[in-house]
């Protein structure tokens, strides 16, 4: 009997940790870290719901930290199997990982000195840079686009991935196995799905005939985004509208896929004339650039138009005016350059990293721009700017919002509720599991494809529930 046990990223949008367990066999999809305030980072350092040391193989569908950041957890508590996703995720999760270790230890060391002048012991950090090398070399299983890979010898159990159009490298996964009954089922893992035309990534592949079961993100399950075109216009606009004004753009980017699509665009804007090729762009992300690296590495993953400048010794991610600042000397030094100026930095939704410093110095003047291009998760800095706070809290310290504060959804990385519904149609499972999502969110899109698919079986599991495939 195959059994599907949900151990995050359900009932809510981070933590995605999925275990399937047919013909004695037990396969994780994902293993991504808690984001968040808190209350949701907590489940970081509780059980995992199963035993690590008993698990034959890990199915990653992408290199984002709610997706791969407990990896090093469950290699330490026992988990040596073999790691399962293309050659960018490999990469990419490499660079993810690391970076989150060395967060986690300048937080823990932070912590520590302030905790204890209230004679409070900080909290390990959940991994060191040591745990991370030592998951590394299980990543050993690459596997490329609809290449099939028989991930368990003694039973039928077969692994392929297809593009999700989400980042760079980013899988659906397929499990094909041999139910107790002995029928054949095709289980399909969406992983993160993108909304499609995007000028770096490709479009998400349409799902195959024959999917039993789909376990499907719910991310944006109850609104639709913004039109891509009018995204783009906006973004413009707001950078257009400030540098006129010689103020500042803040743009609270995640190092992989967003700050490369706006990097993009920035670039093309300043080929096109609308931005000046003086005015100064900093990409002041370490992460971010090593990232942007690795998309010219793997560019036969990008789209076409961007595979075929790479390979001509091209860049579209680099243009006059662009700033690589990489040490915190060179990140300090940003704040002494006079506007205009546009500064990229993490993290994505403001909860740490170099943004931060940058909201601190600029977020209470009205000369400044914030422009949100990314998701929001509930208690993040980044939504309570959002919902229109008047005053946060940064670094201890109240900071006045009076920035101009652009929110422009239509960048998302993730599908927006009409294409989740088409994509759900267009499968016609027997059974899906939405994941993924706040609980509005996966609400909405529960109704909008029982509307679609009446005969279908909807779940919206809660962490640790367990269901029969």
């Amino acid at each position: 009997m195959a059994i599907t046990s949900f151990h995050g990223a359900a009932g809510m949008v981070t933590g995605s940790c999925h275990l399937i367990q047919t013909g004695g066999r037990n396969f994780l999809l994902d293993a991504g870290q808690f984001q968040g305030p808190w209350s949701i980072e907590s489940l970081n350092y509780k059980p995992f719901g199963f035993n690590p040391s008993e698990l034959d193989g890990l199915i990653l569908s992408h290199g984002h930290l709610d997706h791969c950041g407990r990896i090093p957890v469950l290699s330490d508590q026992g988990f040596s199997g073999h790691i399962y996703c293309t050659p960018p995720t490999r990469d990419i999760a490499r660079l993810i990982l690391l970076d989150s270790a060395y967060i986690l230890k300048e937080e823990f060391l932070w912590k520590k000195k302030r905790l204890a002048r209230a004679g409070i012991e900080a909290k390990s950090p959940l991994y060191s840079l040591e745990d991370v090398y030592y998951c590394l070399d299980q990543f050993d299983r690459t596997v490329d686009y609809h290449e099939t890979v028989q991930v368990a010898p003694d039973v039928s159990l077969r692994f392929h991935s297809t593009d999700a159009g989400h980042i760079l490298g980013s899988a659906q996964a397929y499990l094909e196995f041999r139910d107790s009954d002995g029928s054949d089922k095709k289980l399909l893992y969406t992983g993160d799905i993108g909304d499609g035309d995007r000028p770096v990534v490709n479009d998400p592949e349409d799902p195959e005939k024959g999917v039993d079961v789909l376990v499907m993100e719910s991310t944006y399950g109850n609104r639709d985004h913004k039109s891509y075109e009018d995204s783009i216009k906006e973004l413009e606009e707001a950078v257009t509208t400030t540098v006129r004004r010689r103020g500042t753009v803040l743009i609270p980017t995640f190092a992989l896929e967003r700050t490369q699509e706006i990097l993009y665009h920035l670039g093309q804007m300043k080929q096109s004339g609308k931005l000046s090729r003086h005015v100064p762009v900093f990409l002041n992300s370490p992460l971010a650039i090593d990232i942007t690296r690795l998309y010219h590495k793997h560019c036969d993953f990008c789209r076409t138009g961007i595979n075929d400048t790479i390979t001509t010794n091209k860049t579209p991610f680099v243009f006059p005016g662009l700033h690589l600042t990489e040490t915190v000397e060179e990140s300090k030094a940003i704040h002494s350059v006079p506007g205009p100026k546009i500064v990229l930095a993490g993290s994505g939704m403001m909860t740490g990293g170099r943004i931060k410093h940058h909201l601190k110095h600029h977020l209470w003047q009205e000369t400044t721009t914030l422009v949100v291009v990314g998701f929001q998760a509930e208690g993040t800095l980044g939504r309570k700017i959002v919902d229109g706070a008047d005053t946060v809290r940064i670094f201890g310290a109240p900071v006045s919002v009076k920035a101009r504060i652009y929110t422009i959804n239509g960048f998302s990385a993730h599908a927006a509720k009409k294409h989740l519904v088409n994509f759900a149609r267009n499968a016609n499972p027997r059974k899906i599991f939405l994941v993924h999502g706040e609980s509005s969110a996966l609400t909405g899109l529960s109704s909008a494809i029982r509307k679609a698919l009446p005969d279908t079986a909807i779940k919206i599991p809660k962490l640790g529930h367990e269901y029969r495939l």
